[in-house]
């Protein structure tokens, strides 16, 4: 991968790692689109490192108080009943799934799920549910965050592993399972955020070690992709609440449907493999 490569799908990948459309197809699909090799699920772990570090920037005061009041409750049994120290400990709970399951299906997350077929098949029928969810938190009255349960944090978790498989979406997956719950849009999303932090940054933390071996890209255009990546991921953030607070998801499920049928097309047409360049 050269500078230009890793610049645009840097931008890429800060542009769609917040939006319920799913970055790592993203960059599988431009990849493919573009004649390029697929950047392989190193890059993608590590870039989410730039991304998720927009999320502790801008979420830093909610993060601070979350883990401190969570580090409070371990010594003193009076503030476990503080919603911050419940949220810390829900936050641990829903990270549980995705590291089983990243675990125990790695060979195949970095490999046969990067098929383009499967790729355009989970934009199409997660961007489905997203409508149904986006749908059904219509007629309720959201709920906020502090009305999270145990068994909710259990299922965003279960929702959220769900996201090894490209296409489906980190945040279109938590989203559209807090909707479906009764969350507010804007509840879900941030979240979904949060939720995200401890997961990401053990993936990209442990993906490190693959990047400049075998055919992992080299490290300066993976440290130029992960630097845009933070930069614009940023700026999404804040747009994407802004935007989902008077608006619904269903622009993103069009895109995400339409994506998803070029994929399919263009693959059984034969203008694009569905498996070309995956791990070059």
């Amino acid at each position: 991968m050269d500078w230009f490569h890793a610049a645009v799908l840097g931008l890429v990948q800060g542009l769609t790692e917040f939006l319920p459309v799913s970055s790592s197809a993203h960059l599988r699909v431009f990849s493919a689109l573009a004649g390029w090799d697929d950047p392989g699920a190193a890059f993608t772990a590590v870039t989410q490192l730039g991304t998720e570090s927009a999320v502790l920037i801008y979420f830093r005061k909610d993060i601070a108080a979350i883990v401190g009041a969570w580090a409070a409750s371990l010594f003193s049994p009076a503030r476990r009943g503080d919603p911050n120290a419940r949220l810390g400990w829900f936050v641990i709970v829903g990270t549980l799934p995705i590291g089983l399951f990243g675990a125990a299906f790695q060979d195949t997350i970095e490999t046969s799920l990067r098929d383009l077929r499967v790729i355009g098949t989970t934009l199409i029928v997660f961007g489905l549910v997203l409508a149904v969810a986006d749908r059904s938190r219509a007629v309720r009255n959201a709920r906020p965050i502090s009305d999270l349960t145990l068994p909710h944090a259990a299922a965003y978790g279960l929702a959220q592993s769900l996201a090894l498989i490209p296409g489906v979406s980190r945040s279109g997956g938590t989203i559209s399972a807090g909707l479906l719950m009764g969350y507010s849009r804007e509840a879900a999303a941030r979240y979904s955020f949060l939720l995200a932090i401890p997961a990401v940054l053990a993936s990209g933390t442990l993906e490190l070690f693959k990047i400049g071996e075998g055919p992992a890209p080299a490290w300066g255009p993976t440290l130029l992709a992960t630097a845009i990546a933070f930069a614009v991921g940023y700026a999404a953030i804040a747009w994407f609440l802004k935007y989902i607070s008077h608006n619904s998801f269903m622009p993103f499920v069009v895109y995400r449907v339409a994506l998803g049928v070029v994929i399919v097309g263009l693959v059984t047409a034969g203008v694009l493999a569905p498996d070309a360049g995956v791990g070059g």
